[in-house]
Formats: C-alpha cells, sequence, structure tokens
C-alpha cells in the first residue's frame, strides 16, 4: 500500500492528512474550512509550503472536489494507485464499534443511527464517508472509531446509576471519547519510559479546545472523564465538563431555559468560554499575566477539575507508571501542568519547574529527579493513529 489519505470530517471543516505508509512521513496535509457558506477557505501543506485559496464550499462533496484539485496543482499525485485506503475518524461507535471497521451500506446505517448520540459530530463524519467514496470509488475505506478504545472499561466504570430498564433502553451508558489520542499517546508513553505496554499504568491528559482523562491499564481504558457525551469531565473550551444535573432542574424550571437553550449554554457557552470570555487558553494565560483575577480563578476552577481526576486515578490505578500530558493545551501550557499538578507532592508529584516552562516540542519529561511518578508531555498524533489501524484492518 502506498499512501492512506486520512480524513477528520467535521460539519463545517474537513482536515485531511496524506501519510506514506512505508515510512510513516506526512506527503501533505490540509485544512478546508466554512464548508455550507457562501467562501469557504482551502489550506494545503506539503514540507515547508503552503497555499490558500477561498472558493465556494456549498458542501462536503464540493470540499473534496476542493482537496483534490489542491494535490492536482501542488503535490503530490492521488492518482493511479498512490491512494491504498481512505481513514475516518467518526466520534461515536456506541457500543457496536469495538475496532477500526471497514466502510460497507450497514456500517454506513449504524454510523447514521448513533448520529442520536452525537448530531454535532456524526453526521459530517458520515458525509466526508460517502463524499469520499464518490471521490474515490473502489478505494477501501476504514472508519476509527473515538469511542472504540474504551470498549474495554469495566461495568463499574461505564454503568451510571439510573433505572437499569431505562438505562437499557436508550442505551445510556459511559462511551467516553478522545480514545485514538489516548491509545496513541499511552503507547508512546510507556515506548519513552521502556516499559512494556502491557505492564503499565498511565494517566494521560488530553487537554485541548475538548479535554478528557484516561487510565490506561496495560494499555487498555478502564476508566475516563467523558461519558455518555463528550459533555462530562474536565472543564473545557466551552463545555461545563462535570455538573449536578439538578442545575438543569432549576434552570429549566425557575429560568425558564428551554432543552435547546440548556444544550447551548452547556456545550457552547460554559467552560473557559463562560467563565472568561475566551475559550483559548492562550488568550486565559495572557489575562493572568495582566492580573485579571477572573482569569486566575477561571484556570483554578479548570485545574482543581484535572487534579480531582487525576486523584481519582490513582486510587482506580493503584498508583501510576507516570502522568502524561498531550493535545494542544497540554502540550504547551506550562501553567496549566504547573497547576494541575501543584500540592501532590505527597503522592510522589513533582515537577521540574525549568523543564517544565521550557518550551520545546517532541517527548520529554518534565518532572523532578525525586518524583516517584514521571510526569511527560507526548505529542499526540491522531492522523498517524488513524492511519496505522487502516492499514491494519485493510491488510488483514
Amino acid at each position: 500500500m502506498s499512501g492512506v489519505l486520512v480524513i477528520n470530517s467535521g460539519s463545517s471543516s474537513l482536515k485531511y492528512q496524506f501519510i506514506d505508509t512505508a515510512t510513516e512521513e506526512v506527503l501533505a496535509k490540509g485544512l478546508i474550512e466554512r464548508i455550507g457558506q457562501s467562501e469557504g477557505v482551502v489550506t494545503h501543506e506539503v514540507g515547508d509550503d503552503e497555499w490558500a485559496i477561498e472558493e465556494p464550499l456549498p458542501d462536503h462533496d464540493a470540499a473534496f472536489a476542493a482537496m483534490i484539485r489542491a494535490f492536482d496543482e501542488h503535490g503530490p499525485s492521488l492518482g493511479g494507485d498512490a491512494v491504498g485506503a481512505i481513514g475516518h475518524r467518526v466520534v461515536h461507535g456506541g457500543a457496536r464499534f469495538f475496532a477500526p471497521t471497514i466502510v460497507t451500506p450497514q456500517v454506513e446505517r449504524d454510523i447514521d443511527e448513533l448520529a442520536e448520540y452525537a448530531p454535532l459530530h456524526n453526521p459530517a463524519n458520515l458525509a466526508g464517508i460517502r463524499a469520499a467514496g464518490k471521490a474515490f470509488p473502489g478505494v477501501e475505506q476504514v472508519t476509527v472509531f473515538d469511542t472504540a478504545f474504551h470498549q474495554t472499561m469495566p461495568p463499574e466504570a461505564y454503568t451510571y446509576a439510573i433505572d437499569d430498564s431505562i438505562a437499557r433502553r436508550y442505551r445510556i451508558r459511559r462511551y467516553g471519547f478522545h480514545g485514538t489520542s489516548h491509545k496513541y499517546v499511552s503507547e508512546r508513553a510507556a515506548a519513552f519510559l521502556g516499559l512494556p505496554l502491557e505492564q503499565s499504568r498511565l494517566i494521560v491528559l488530553h487537554l485541548g479546545n475538548g479535554a478528557s482523562a484516561c487510565a490506561v491499564e496495560n494499555g487498555r481504558s478502564v476508566d475516563t472523564s467523558m461519558g455518555f457525551t463528550p459533555l462530562q469531565g474536565l472543564v473545557m473550551g466551552t463545555r461545563s465538563g462535570d455538573l449536578d444535573p439538578a442545575i438543569v432542574f432549576q434552570l429549566a424550571r425557575f429560568g425558564g431555559l428551554g432543552l435547546d437553550e440548556l444544550d447551548e449554554l452547556l456545550n457552547k457557552k460554559s467552560g473557559m468560554l463562560g467563565l472568561t470570555g475566551t475559550a483559548d487558553m492562550r488568550d486565559v494565560t495572557d489575562a493572568i499575566a495582566k492580573g485579571d483575577p477572573s482569569a486566575k480563578r477561571a484556570l483554578d476552577v479548570y485545574t482543581h477539575r484535572i487534579k480531582q481526576y487525576v486523584g481519582s486515578y490513582l486510587a482506580v490505578l493503584g498508583g501510576a507508571d507516570a502522568i502524561v500530558f498531550t493535545a494542544g493545551v497540554g502540550e504547551n501550557a506550562a501553567l496549566v501542568r504547573a497547576g494541575a499538578l501543584a500540592g501532590l507532592e505527597g503522592l510522589g508529584i513533582q515537577l521540574d519547574a525549568d523543564e517544565n516552562a521550557r518550551r520545546v516540542k517532541g517527548e520529554r519529561r518534565i518532572s523532578a529527579e525525586g518524583s516517584r511518578i514521571p510526569v511527560l508531555v507526548i505529542p499526540t498524533n491522531e492522523e498517524l493513529e488513524i492511519a496505522r489501524q487502516t492499514v491494519a484492518v485493510v491488510a488483514a
């Protein structure tokens, strides 16, 4: 197989990477934004070169056509047998999909049915699959599900304490998300430490605009912070994370908020955006540096929630071989990492302040020499993980 085209299709955007399967080199990557709007933006990168154009992108078919034109005009060629397979990120696989799966008409129907659990994501993921099928007829397509990695959680971790018959009828349970990232990062962390993956206990903190924690034991997810939907768990860019459910009743009964307004409030107008007016952690840390007390309070709320999950997962795992930070905030925000682990020295967790503050890329250890539990920064690479899983499925 020569190359895998990895697609991450959102409701109004499409990210892609073309990866050489032999070397795992990224041959090209791009981002298509504002799909469905009057004027879209296509950005295509090959090595250090970048091209950007604006053009109408009424739907995902048009976005795929624009992507192919970018490859035609700027390379590398997708012609002939250059594309051996296409790998797609799909957010919600429910309890149906435990592993990467070759696309069939039935798989498409299943993804469509599961859209009720991820209405912002699955329909867009499916649109990308269908557009790819039209653009590359005959090329094998593989779906890699965010939820699949967490299917190894035991019942006590994924079961909510509500009426069992209702839970079964409506498939209410913890599913977890960011599974592709947690899988990749936990494997890289074990390798960094020189530990066999099947003998490791890791706490992975995927901190981006969306954020989740995962307890990984012997390479398997045993608990994770996101739940039935990506709303549960850590404080995020625009999502509230953990919340007393009675708050929803209170806002409905006495605030007069309807279901759609509550959904909008908790998913799109809460988190750091609700606390500070911005969802970008860079803006928050800049405001803290200027002495903004509301930004400092928001960061304290954010890091306190992370600390709660670190302590919880230390208990679930009976200890840990490492705590691992990843994703945009986790990899770049030293202030977040320091706040999340402050005061945990008694648990054997101690950062090296200078190492934590260094702005460098790549895998590294940021814990102090005397720290019993290592603290790592491991950059995530979901596209590469999707490509690897796609190759494995097609080869099988």
